[in-house]
Formats: structure tokens, C-alpha cells, sequence
């Protein structure tokens, strides 16, 4: 079985998904589109759902990918957080702008949600953790774990998403801009040498 072939399917099917919505696109449209025909289609996926979660878990790995461009940078730790930081809200925020009424479907299906956030979790906590310690080595940052830490961010992080994709800081007369130095201020403040430990 071709990658290739898997990942244009995959794509096919995030478009229609963006532009018809789950409910409304088939398999025979996601093979008729592809080219590539339904016994193709189904050599890969047993169901429209399995699709789905592909097309997921593809999106995710986008997230993943583009958050992970900040990790080798020859930069300070704070200010691998604050790029991490920005990257994660805008490609959060991009990646279900991205997919249209994709949207709509991949928040009313907490499960389908759990399983996408489980990998996109781990990874984002590792990156975390790994800009913690270069700030404890290099001594900007003051905290004792960096693993504690690391999930208290994460997590703050988290629960921002609903209200950053939904426009609801600016709906309440907080531009985006505002927002993001508040949140800089609100992790920096209990981190940045001089504050107290965690």
C-alpha cells in the first residue's frame, strides 16, 4: 500500500469534510474525487469514520509539526516559550479555520476530540518540558519540576483553544494582541527568576 495514495485520499476528504460537512459527504464522492475508486478507498478505510480520524490525525500532525519548528532554535528559553506559545494558539486556531465546517463536527464529538488531543498532549508536553529545562539550566527560569509545570501550562493552554477559535476574546472588546500579553505575563510571572517557586 502506497502512502502516497493514503495521503491523497486523506486530503480529498478533508476537503469535502471542510466543504459538506461529515454528515454530508460519502465514500463515493471521497473516491469519485480522489480518482483513485472505492475498492482503492477501502484497501485503506473500513468506514467514513475511520476516515474521518485520518484526516484528524493528519491535521494534528500538522500541529505537532509546525510547534516542533521552535525546538532547535538557538534562542532563550523565554523566548522559545513565548514562540512555542503563539505558535500553538495560531495553529490551534488555523488548523479548525482550516477545515471549515469541519469544525462544527470535531467539537460535537468529544470522543473523536479525546483521541485527536491525546497525541497532540503528549507531544506538546515534551516540548514543554524541553523548554523548561534549557530555562532552569540556562537560570531563567526559578521552578523545581519541570514536568509539573509543564502540565499547568499545557493545560491553561488547552483552555484557551474554545474561546481563541470561537473570537470570543475579541467579541468581549479583548484584542488578540491583549490577550496573548496577558498570557505571557500570567505564566512569566510565576517562572521568570525572582518570582516564587513552584
Amino acid at each position: 500500500m502506497s502512502n502516497n495514495t493514503r495521503s491523497e485520499l486523506i486530503e480529498v476528504a478533508r476537503q469535502l469534510f471542510a466543504s459538506k460537512g461529515f454528515d454530508n459527504t460519502t465514500m463515493n464522492e471521497i473516491a469519485q474525487q480522489s480518482g483513485k475508486g472505492r475498492r482503492t478507498l477501502y484497501t485503506y478505510f473500513k468506514s467514513k469514520s475511520d476516515v474521518f480520524m485520518a484526516v484528524i490525525d493528519s491535521e494534528t500532525s500538522r500541529i505537532i509539526e509546525k510547534i516542533e519548528e521552535i525546538l532547535p532554535l538557538d534562542i532563550p528559553a523565554d523566548e522559545k516559550l513565548k514562540r512555542y506559545i503563539l505558535s500553538r494558539l495560531d495553529q490551534v486556531k488555523d488548523t479548525v479555520v482550516r477545515n471549515g465546517s469541519l469544525k462544527a463536527e470535531f467539537f460535537r464529538d468529544v470522543i473523536k476530540l479525546e483521541h485527536a488531543r491525546r497525541r497532540l498532549d503528549v507531544r506538546e508536553l515534551s516540548i514543554l518540558r524541553s523548554i523548561l529545562q534549557q530555562g532552569i539550566n540556562e537560570g531563567t527560569f526559578d521552578i523545581e519540576n519541570a514536568s509539573v509545570v509543564a502540565v499547568t501550562i499545557h493545560y491553561a493552554l488547552r483552555g484557551l483553544d474554545l474561546p481563541n477559535i470561537k473570537g470570543q476574546f475579541t467579541a468581549l472588546g479583548v484584542p488578540i494582541v491583549r490577550m496573548r500579553e496577558t498570557v505571557f505575563k500570567m505564566i512569566f510571572y510565576g517562572i521568570i527568576r525572582g518570582g516564587r517557586r513552584f
